[in-house]
């Protein structure tokens, strides 16, 4: 290292003699300071960050270039495997072309087949309805007939219902008689002796027998459904015509009472 220089003391006595007393020129001068060492600190720091740049687009670049590497040898693959794809649509493709011919022969032997099959059913529902024409005409008659002989069944049975040795008993005993209803299948009881302060007054009742079951449809005085269709319960379990006649003429007395 070099050392500094230093004048000696006669030097610096002379100059001093040799100096002018007032102040120079050189003293009257502005001071003038260029930064030297700012900017070479900035252009220090500015090297730093432009190869810190240069580097990372190095970096880039080769990455940049591997992925176009990995990218043309996907798409290199895709385009074989997009080849091997084709080639084997092409073997379905020939495959189902000879199916499909093979199953339009086939179809045409079936059109020939369903249409033999559509005049053998033509002709055979011809008979068909020609036979359901007989059946029904011949079902009609039955029907008929058996119409016929359910009403003379239930004709037969609705007078029987009452031709029994007890019913003259009880006609004298319940103060009671039946004549017709207007109806064929219409029966009218009609009871006296059951209000105490007349007992000419009249209760009646019409019994329907066109059904298994007893039915009561009109009678005077007025009743409640719910008390007679209660007798009717007993009636239609039991088939005692007699519970009937007994328990309608309660029916009237309460009434008649009320």
């Amino acid at each position: 290292m070099s050392s500094a220089f230093e004048p000696s003391l006669s030097t610096s006595q002379h100059r001093q003699s040799m100096a002018p007393v007032g102040p120079s020129a050189a003293d009257t001068l502005p001071s003038i300071d260029f930064g030297f060492d700012d900017l070479r600190d900035r252009m220090a720091k500015f090297t730093a960050r432009f190869d810190a740049f240069i580097e990372q687009g190095k970096k880039r670049v080769y990455e940049e270039r591997n992925q176009f590497r990995m990218n043309m040898a996907e798409l290199q693959e895709d385009q074989r495997m997009k080849k091997r794809d084709i080639e084997i649509v092409q073997v379905k493709t020939s495959t189902h072309q000879q199916t499909v011919e093979k199953e339009e022969a086939e179809t045409r032997e079936m059109e020939a087949a369903i249409a033999s099959l559509a005049a053998q059913r033509d002709n055979h529902l011809a008979t068909r309805e020609a036979l359901k024409e007989q059946i029904a005409q011949t079902q009609a008659e039955i029907d008929a007939r058996l119409a016929a002989q359910r009403a003379y069944a239930q004709r037969q049975e609705a007078q029987s219902r009452f031709n029994v040795p007890e019913l003259d008993f009880w006609i004298t005993n319940l103060c009671m008689r039946i004549e017709g209803a207007g109806h064929s299948d219409r029966l009218k009881f009609i009871f006296t002796h059951i209000d105490e302060r007349n007992w000419e007054r009249e209760a009646w009742f019409e019994l329907v027998t066109s059904s298994r079951d007893y039915d009561v449809k009109h009678c005077r005085p007025k009743l409640e459904r719910d008390k007679v269709e209660r007798v009717l319960e007993r009636v239609n379990e039991s088939r005692e015509l007699v519970i009937l006649l007994k328990g309608m003429r309660e029916l009237f007395v309460e009434a008649m009472r009320a």
